[in-house]
């Protein structure tokens, strides 16, 4: 892959969508970029038509069609396999970036950690579903679940993110195990909003100097 992919992680509420909008109009100004590349924003699910559909079976079925915790870990997989063919391995191959709000990390966290489910079984698909792309760098901006609660006050919530404090709180967990790992930065995001953006900042122009 020639390109570069860039992951936001955690928990909602915790400012990736603002900070995937700073980086939309920060990163192809910033001289970071080959000046041939194009920047391409997406996300899972629903990085795809195919995954806007499975978004929709995912966060807002009819109550009575649920689907179970199998199921889900499964769609989420299907989402992420289209996401890859159709979008991520071809943008990056051809030296594009790639900017994903959620990637594999969130499978891990809230089917694995949050719903229980073997984390064996959820590696084993996320090497079928991912083809072997991993992600640059992977930000985690990480909340406190009391201002993760605040900050969503004022919205309806999904699916998912009705599942309660302690679904939350494993989740959240989850994200703390991965942010250990290599290429995974954790930055709070409970700063402040120029800080956070500032961070962010620093670690791209770090990844810049690593290649």
């Amino acid at each position: 892959m020639k390109g570069r992919f860039i992951v936001l992680e955690g928990i909602d509420g915790c400012g990736k969508t603002t900070q995937i909008n700073h980086l939309k109009t920060w990163l192809p100004q910033s001289g970071l970029m080959p000046p041939n590349a194009n920047l391409h924003i997406t996300r899972e699910p629903g990085g795809t038509n195919l995954g806007k559909q499975l978004r929709e079976l995912l966060l807002h079925p009819p109550k009575e069609e649920s689907p179970k915790p199998i199921t889900e870990l499964l769609l989420y997989a299907a989402d992420r396999s289209q996401h890859v063919s159709e979008l991520i391995l071809p943008y990056l191959n051809k030296g594009d970036w790639v900017i994903s709000d959620r990637f594999s990390g969130s499978t891990i966290c809230y089917q694995g950690y949050g719903r229980r489910l073997s984390l064996e079984i959820i590696n084993q698909l996320e090497e079928i579903a991912t083809q072997g792309v991993v992600p640059d760098i992977t930000f985690l901006l990480d909340l406190p679940i009391t201002i993760s609660l605040q900050r969503r006050s004022h919205r309806n919530n999904d699916r998912i993110e009705s599942e309660g404090i302690e679904f939350l709180t494993r989740v959240s967990q989850g994200f703390q195990v991965l942010s250990l790992q290599e290429n995974w930065i954790r930055i709070p995001a409970e700063e402040k909003l120029d800080l956070v953006t500032q961070r962010i900042e620093n670690e791209l122009k770090k990844l810049r100097d690593k290649s």
